[in-house]
């Protein structure tokens, strides 16, 4: 199968079997692509669609997005995760709002340069919304090309995603390119899947290296195993009259610029930091412990509920007294709003 005949077969497998009436397909101009995109970076499109349609709902174009405020802009995002792609996302649309006159750029080197735009995106963004022709290597096509080509090795690994980009721009068509760029991730999703690949209604099965050595589960090569450390610690559930304390964490490192609780890495500190507070403990309650796991390492918390008395209740920057009655809208990791849900 030649260049050509890989990507009209492609084309022709989407218009009967592709995803034609997803939510960014409609109106599909930069602003509303770009917001899909980083939304499908890490999660599969089933879990994007609701949190897609209520973002855009709040942010119907990049100046809403750029004049909103973070909190609002992390509340609409929490249950997403990787809080990085929402700050990302913000402060990229404040760029475009000040650096280019409130319209999506459509050079290739201007998306690029956009806060948590790679090469894959900004080609997937300019092919959908503006049908240049880019190549893109999104996980699904990774799967794919690795397939098709027998591409061995981690495509972590520099040599191997050289390899792949070469064979992206090889068959990215010179017409047709945004609905080339759609079908090429449509099969990796719904056909060349991860595991258990749907190789019978596969437009491409002929000439695929991978399905002729029966060698589909091989390719792409794993990243090779790691055991993730464990972290451990104790939150701290300060309540007080229906509300709870939280505290901003930093903008950068673990759920950045999300709120939390306070934390304390052993139950001897409470007394310590609920005094720096005003507070003074009346019960404490330990929470049976917990584990979420991120990209790196194992954190395991302990949630401590536990009921204080103020003579006022104070807040220092960056730190609220959230309401359990009225909840704020705030950017919360899943771990805590799932706390404040049991509160």
């Amino acid at each position: 199968m030649g260049t050509d005949d890989f990507a009209s077969r492609l084309l022709a497998w989407h218009a009967q079997h592709g995803r034609h009436d997803l939510p960014w397909q409609r109106s599909p101009g930069a602003y509303r692509v770009w917001v899909s995109e980083i939304m499908l970076q890490q999660t599969q499109v089933a879990t994007v669609i609701p949190y897609y349609e209520k973002f855009m709902q709040r942010f119907p174009d990049v100046l809403a997005l750029a004049e909103s405020g973070q909190d609002e802009v992390l509340h609409y995002w929490t249950g997403l995760g990787y809080y990085a792609r929402a700050r990302n996302l913000h402060r990229a649309a404040q760029i475009i709002r000040d650096e280019h006159g409130g319209r999506f750029p459509e050079e290739f080197a201007a998306v690029a340069a956009l806060p948590g735009i790679g090469r894959s995106t900004a080609g997937a963004i300019l092919a959908l919304a503006h049908h240049q022709r880019h190549a893109i290597l999104d996980g699904n096509v990774k799967r794919v090309l690795a397939r098709y080509h027998a591409v061995a090795g981690w495509p972590g690994k520099p040599a191997v995603a050289r390899e792949l980009w070469a064979r992206a721009e090889q068959h990215t068509p010179e017409k047709a390119v945004a609905t080339y760029t759609q079908a090429i991730m449509d099969l990796g999703a719904t056909v060349c899947t991860r595991s258990r690949p749907a190789c019978d209604r596969c437009p491409l099965r002929t000439g695929c290296r991978a399905r002729a050595a029966g060698a589909q589960a091989d390719y792409p090569g794993k990243k090779p195993a790691k055991a993730l450390p464990v972290r451990r610690t104790h939150l701290l559930l300060f309540v007080q009259d229906g509300r709870v304390l939280l505290r901003r964490r930093p903008p950068a490192g673990l759920w950045g610029g999300l709120w939390s609780f306070p934390e304390a890495a052993a139950v001897t500190d409470i007394a310590a930091i609920a005094q720096s507070h005003g507070l003074a403990a009346q019960r404490t309650e330990t929470w049976p412990q917990q584990r979420h796991t991120f990209s790196h390492f194992h954190l395991d918390y302990t949630p401590l509920r536990i009921t204080v008395r103020a003579a006022a209740v104070r807040e220092a920057p960056d730190e609220c007294w959230y309401d359990l009655r009225q909840p704020p809208a705030l950017g919360l990791p899943a771990p805590v709003k799932s706390l404040l849900g049991k509160l």
